[in-house]
């Protein structure tokens, strides 16, 4: 399997979550091995920043992404749509401090990126993969991780709501189901919080046009819902977006119950950090059945998973 980029430069604006200003970004076609590449237009020049797990610098309403001198926020929709259209290498150019967040989902970054197209480079792909179990846990809230040749999310989430209430859903993500099934869902949110947020500052772009806003009882969006189960399928979907922080692509399976972005990244660092035991760096062959020589060895068989 040949690692990929896009084919031709595209770009769009829209309005950022945090200040409800115009953003705008631009994505550029990158050569092999340059992984997620964001550049940030600042007034003083750009800043790079190359994501690791290590640099995000904050995990509340959305994922961001910081070097010590500049940070963007509201990484993870894009991140999400770039992993999960199966592309390895990409320049992202960043106008202000934040993404667009569009309609609350990855579908606009989808459409934007089948408008560049998809082109395979000349080196084969190179992913880390998961070699042993992990039980990562926190307040009651887990990922549990297994070796697996691919990448497949088992996710629940669990919300006093009448809305929403206990909501799971497997998938084997490849970019068709990505697109079909988790790409279009959107971010969501309580009346109660949003009014908290807007009345000190915060969310400013938040809307009903770019999330789904819950009150005490219902939806208060006039469509509706686009998918019965969307909460649970958006939060996979910022699953993929915030493990595309690791900077390769990882295979692995994947239980989560009751995740977010900080226990996401909290889950991310610990394999970074003890990358030696639960981690490998493989390189998939160009050609069907074969593969590179370079650090492949089978997948081990699962086991009852070590807890962190």
């Amino acid at each position: 399997m040949l690692q990929t980029t896009i084919h031709n430069t595209v770009r769009c604006k829209g309005i950022g979550l945090h200040s409800g200003k115009q953003v705008e970004i631009v994505l550029r076609p990158a050569g092999v091995d340059t992984g997620i590449l964001f550049s940030l237009h600042t007034g003083s020049g750009s800043s790079f920043i190359t994501p690791n797990p290590d640099l995000v610098v904050a995990s509340g309403l959305a994922t961001t992404l910081g070097n010590g001198q500049d940070s963007v926020s509201t990484v993870e929709h894009l991140l999400a749509a770039v992993r999960g259209m199966g592309i390895d290498n990409i320049h992202i150019e960043v106008r202000g401090n934040e993404l667009p967040i569009m309609d609350g989902s990855a579908g606009p970054f989808v459409y934007l990126l089948r408008q560049a197209g998809v082109q395979e480079l000349s080196k084969a792909r190179e992913v880390m993969a998961i070699t042993k179990s992990i039980n990562f846990e926190q307040d009651g809230k887990y990922i549990r991780a297994y070796p697996h040749d691919g990448f497949a999310v088992d996710y629940t989430i669990d919300f006093e709501h009448p809305q929403i209430g206990k909501q799971t859903l497997s998938l084997e993500i490849t970019p068709e189901i990505f697109t079909d099934e988790l790409a279009k869902a959107r971010t969501f949110g309580f009346l109660k919080e949003v009014e908290y947020l807007h009345a000190n500052g915060l969310a400013l772009g938040g809307s009903l046009d770019n999330a789904v806003v819950l009150d005490d009882y219902g939806i208060l969006n006039d469509g509706g819902l686009r998918f019965a189960d969307e909460f649970v399928r958006h939060k996979i979907l910022d699953f993929v977006g915030d493990m595309a922080v690791i900077g390769k692509p990882l295979q692995g399976r994947f239980e989560v119950y009751a995740s977010g972005h900080a226990l996401n990244n909290s889950f991310l660092r610990y394999l970074y950090a003890n990358a030696e035991d639960y981690l490998e760096e493989r390189s998939l062959a160009p050609l069907a059945g074969k593969v590179a020589e370079k650090g492949f060895s089978p997948v081990a068989p699962e086991a009852a998973p070590a807890s962190v």
